[in-house]
């Protein structure tokens, strides 16, 4: 289940100044070796040592693959690519050079197949979080305060009025998270 909290723009001059947007919350980040137990537990005939030495393995050749130029597809994952960071602009051709106009790179990540936002938004669940103390979650088996929202199956925004009367946010205003503040950079 997606857990969302309601946040208020309060930049001025911001085109969405007062506005209110969702936003997801983020209850755990799992590392790789989370990830090679919670594989392993699915019914695996593999040990969480061997998936974590695979996926171990994996990264560093895409890595390798994206260091020489390729760009790697994990179907249902993402299509990993590098990008350059720019720092300025040259006004000439001739005026380039890679250390006073390039800042590093950077590592991109479009999703494919089955983690595409369209097929996201067909099976997942939102329901507005409560607001927590620091460190701690929400109690998944109680049930949603009718003052706070209640669950959204399909991802489908349903027009709603949503915790203390603001409007539910129903379609993608500015970024590919529908974070408002995140205005789109044309990576």
């Amino acid at each position: 289940m997606v857990r969302y909290i309601l946040q208020q723009i309060k930049i001025n001059g911001h085109k969405y100044f007062g506005g209110w947007f969702a936003k997801n919350v983020v209850e755990e980040t799992i590392d790789l070796d989370g990830l090679a137990e919670h594989m392993s537990n699915h019914n695996s005939p593999y040990s969480k040592g061997v998936i974590k030495g695979l996926l171990t393995d994996m990264i560093s050749c895409i890595k390798e693959l994206l260091l020489e130029g390729k760009n790697v597809k994990v179907d249902d994952l993402a299509i990993f690519s590098l990008g350059i960071k720019n720092k300025v602009m040259a006004l000439k051709e001739e005026d380039f050079t890679v250390s006073k106009n390039i800042s590093g790179v950077k590592l991109k990540a479009r999703a494919t197949g089955d983690l595409m936002s369209k097929n996201l938004n067909l099976e997942a669940t939102l329901k507005r979080a409560s607001l927590l103390a620091p460190g701690t979650s929400p109690d998944p088996g109680t049930s949603p305060n009718p003052s706070q929202g209640g669950e959204q199956g399909g991802g489908q925004p349903s027009g709603s009025q949503t915790g203390g009367g603001q409007p539910s946010q129903g379609g993608n205003t500015a970024g590919d998270d529908n974070d408002p503040i995140d205005e789109p950079n044309g990576d």
